[in-house]
């Protein structure tokens, strides 16, 4: 799953903190990205190759060099929006949410941990998870799948009772 816990050990006065780091999922590692233009470039090069020599060649190249940049832009663009990661960070006192935004900016939240809720609800995607507070709602997971959701959610609802 594209996320994980980090449990701490109780400390001295038998406190005991969680903290939860999101990212997307990423499907083609960057050594698949290679093949995969390469493989691409390779097939759409067999009809130009069949058209060496004649005129039709010159109208076929720009559409050939045309897609292939548009999946090298792509997917280029996909690995960058991968760059985004999200953290919570639950203790008995408090609620962190920090947000990396593909662009490098940050977006962060805090809250007292005993107002906060995790709740599911339909929203602009199944089963949208949202933290709340009661005054501010945030979401949290919009790249998740929904049964990723739907776990992270039972898992946040565990780590807030135990930390009360």
């Amino acid at each position: 799953m594209p996320y994980e816990w980090i449990d701490t050990a109780p400390d001295h006065t038998g406190a005991v903190s969680y903290r939860l780091r999101l990212w997307p999922y990423r499907s083609l590692p960057r050594r698949g990205f290679v093949w995969f233009i390469g493989l691409t470039a390779g097939f759409m090069a067999l009809p130009v190759v069949a058209m060496l020599g004649t005129a039709v060649l010159w109208g076929l190249l720009p559409f050939v060099l045309l897609v292939i940049g548009g999946v090298w832009f792509a997917i280029q663009r996909s690995y960058r929006q991968g760059d985004m990661v999200e953290e919570l960070t639950l203790d008995r006192k408090t609620a962190h949410v920090s947000r990396r935004d593909p662009n490098g900016q940050i977006r962060e939240w805090k809250t007292n941990s005993y107002w906060l809720r995790a709740t599911l609800r339909r929203g602009p995607v199944e089963s949208y998870l949202t933290l709340t507070d009661g005054q501010r709602e945030i979401e949290l997971g919009a790249f998740l799948t929904p049964e990723e959701r739907r776990s992270l959610h039972d898992d946040i609802q565990r780590r807030l009772v135990s930390l009360r």
